[in-house]
């Protein structure tokens, strides 16, 4: 079984937001490539954690459910949530970052 081939629970949502983190007693900020109901996708410096390790994290001011290294490959990593993260709070988090994304832009005025 590869990580390609692993059934998701749940949809996984593209992220790109920084993250503060803890990862044995650490603080590690990461960043958060996808999130779902039931994990999400990080990436950070190699080396920064090993499988089985505990991660919480932070995402936009939100406490996601303790978590565990559940795979590494290299820099990436996957996180599998101990409980789940309601769908809405994931709509929000989305939105959030859509938000940014698309808000106000300078233009010029000739």
């Amino acid at each position: 079984m590869n990580l390609h081939s692993i059934p998701r629970a749940s949809e996984r949502r593209p992220m790109s937001l920084m993250v503060k983190s803890r990862v044995r007693s650490r603080v590690v900020f990461v960043d958060l490539i996808d999130i779902s109901e039931g994990g999400c996708k990080i990436r950070a410096k190699a080396g920064f954690a090993e499988v089985g390790d505990r991660v919480t994290m932070k995402v936009n001011g939100i406490n996601a459910p303790l978590g565990t290294i559940a795979w590494i490959e290299g820099q990436v990593a996957g996180v599998a949530f101990e409980g789940t993260i309601h769908p809405a709070v994931i709509d929000y988090l989305c939105d959030q970052q859509d938000d940014r994304d698309t808000g106000p832009r300078l233009r010029r005025i000739v």
